[in-house]
């Protein structure tokens, strides 16, 4: 599951700005027209607590590590306990310093992973190409999908129905013609919506709110004065190549919704490249 959970490995990314390089030198605008969705299950293992407990609907609920094996950290919130500040990856000491009540329970893999592919399930009705991003959130491309079953809009609004109506929690899609743009629309308006992702909507969101723009990204950017996707989408090709090398081009591509990468069919399996594992002991562990 872990390895097919990650788009774009660096590999992926480098072979992707070589791409970018060629087509600017060639002056080629890499856009069709594909119709693409990214669905995000809200506050996933949460929700799904909540199917299972009804009386904790109205509670701040979080699903969380565990204490004794000193995975103590929140690992979802519920929306209820969200206003309070408990947030993802807290400690679960701080989560319940800022909300007393909050009810915390371990999570249950297994669970999650029965509704992820009852999701996917339905996902499939409509299309095999279904990319996951984690349980919770799978991208999909319905360009081949609208002359059977109506607009990517239509598709989008009847998935999210289906998935409440049939799973008990809610999700959020943002259809849009690449998978980053997609993924930003599911962010854009949460619970249980649907986005449409346009310049307007796009362009104003902080530059952090794009894929793979992290801290240390994100302060080159904001040295130079790109702030918003919107501001690195105007930024000269040129100046984002001298500041952050070959992942410039990449970057700039995603802001203008220029993402070439394909939606993954369902019985894509990528190569494994790498294994780890790591463990956290109990107590702090000293060598002389």
């Amino acid at each position: 599951w872990e390895n097919s959970f990650r788009p774009f490995s660096r590999n992926r990314l480098l072979r992707l700005s070589n791409k970018c390089s060629i087509m600017k030198a060639k002056g080629v605008t890499p856009m069709g027209t594909r119709h693409i969705l990214h669905c995000d299950m809200n506050c996933f293992y949460a929700s799904v607590e909540m199917q299972r407990h009804p009386e904790l609907r109205d509670t701040p609920l979080a699903v969380c590590g565990s204490q004794e094996e000193r995975h103590g950290i929140v690992l979802t919130a519920n929306y209820i306990a969200k206003p309070y500040g408990v947030k993802t990856g807290m400690a679960i000491w701080q989560a319940k310093q800022r909300c007393p009540q909050l009810v915390t329970l371990p999570p249950d893999m297994d669970e999650y992973i029965r509704i992820s592919r009852y999701a996917r399930e339905i996902y499939e009705d409509y299309t095999d190409q279904v990319e996951p991003f984690g349980l919770d959130e799978n991208w999909l491309d319905v360009t081949g999908s609208v002359g059977l079953y109506g607009s990517p809009m239509t598709i989008a609004r009847e998935i999210s129905s289906r998935i409440k109506s049939e799973l008990g929690i809610t999700a959020s899609i943002g259809v849009a013609n690449n998978k980053i743009t997609a993924k930003l629309g599911s962010d854009y308006k949460k619970p249980d919506a649907t986005t449409v992702n346009y310049k307007e909507i796009v362009y104003p969101l902080p530059v952090e709110d794009l894929l793979y723009v992290g801290p240390a990204t994100s302060k080159k950017l904001r040295a130079i004065g790109i702030d918003t996707i919107g501001r690195l989408a105007e930024c000269s090709e040129d100046v984002l190549q001298r500041r952050l090398g070959k992942m410039g081009l990449v970057l700039s591509m995603f802001a203008k919704g220029r993402d070439v990468s394909p939606v993954q069919k369902t019985d894509h399996i990528p190569n494994v490249k790498s294994v780890g594992n790591s463990a956290t002991t109990p107590r702090d562990l000293v060598s002389e």
